[in-house]
């Protein structure tokens, strides 16, 4: 068996949180050139380079990232074991880390991991936002616990994970109060050659929305298409242009209304969890 040395973890990690050889030797009160032996003993061990300069400071590569993790998990434990075994509280709260795509609206994702927060033990949450492809990723080397997307996982993409269908909302056409009017008339037919802003391509409710504007043959002017919703919502301040919305987002402009629900449109989110990481 091949044993890992724990004071060569101990004193990379510790370079890795602080940044700089320097600031990690003042913390482990030993002498810098002791603190980078034990760093490069650490990286011959892997066989990997697990920290890079840059500028002044020291980052983490990418598998400098993943050893840092394990080793701040590692840590974490032996500091709860020591407060068990001399009868103190831990008070440590669980690790969840979530990968959000960037398509997913914040709202809808804020409703979906709120009630984490309502678990009986207490919950660190770490939130990160990426495209489809770079979390996934991130899930596969156990980077994240969960991801949630607007598609279920690609079954192409050699990982072992799980999907769950956690909800589907309906789709919401908003704009100014004047334009509104002038199309509420005869919806859907009223957006033919109207400017629109619309998700970017790469997102299943803009595949959806297209086929659902190519069934009641309308066209309109696409003028924006946006991967993050807060941006479209800016720039749907315009008099001039409407925009279309998950029913299950609030608009927070007031000078918004609603146009009209198209009902077949849903947003499928789905979870994608490692299965080697247990439930």
């Amino acid at each position: 068996m091949e044993w890992l040395n724990y004071h060569h973890l101990r004193y990379f990690f510790t370079v890795a949180r602080t940044g700089s050889i320097r600031k990690a030797s003042e913390e482990l009160r030993v002498s810098s050139p002791a603190t980078s032996i034990q760093r490069h003993s650490l990286e011959e061990h892997f066989g990997e380079r697990l920290l890079s300069r840059s500028g002044r400071n020291l980052i983490l590569t990418e598998m400098g990232r993943v050893v840092f993790e394990y080793a701040e998990e590692i840590f974490a434990l032996g500091q709860e074991l020591t407060n068990t075994v001399k009868d103190r509280p831990t008070g440590r709260p669980l690790r969840l880390v979530v990968g959000v795509v960037d398509v997913v609206p914040k709202r809808i994702a804020h409703w979906l991991i709120e009630p984490a927060f309502r678990l009986p033990e207490p919950v660190r949450m770490v939130c990160r936002e990426g495209s489809s492809d770079q979390l996934v990723s991130q899930l596969a080397v156990h980077q994240l616990d969960v991801v949630l997307c607007d598609v279920p996982i690609n079954p192409n993409l050699k990982i072992k994970a799980y999907n769950h269908l956690l909800g589907e909302c309906g789709t919401t056409f908003v704009a100014s109060p004047k334009l509104a009017k002038s199309l509420k008339g005869d919806f859907p037919h009223s957006l033919h050659q109207v400017p629109l802003l619309v998700p970017a391509e790469n997102t299943a409710i803009r595949r959806s929305l297209d086929l659902w504007l190519d069934a009641h043959g309308v066209r309109p002017v696409l003028t924006g298409e946006f991967q993050d919703y807060a941006f479209l919502r800016a720039f749907g301040r315009r008099d001039e242009e409407s925009f279309r919305f998950p029913r299950c987002s609030r608009i927070s402009s007031s000078t918004r209304v609603r146009i009209g629900l198209v009902v077949p449109l849903t947003c499928a989110i789905a979870s994608t969890r490692s299965r080697s990481r247990g439930s």
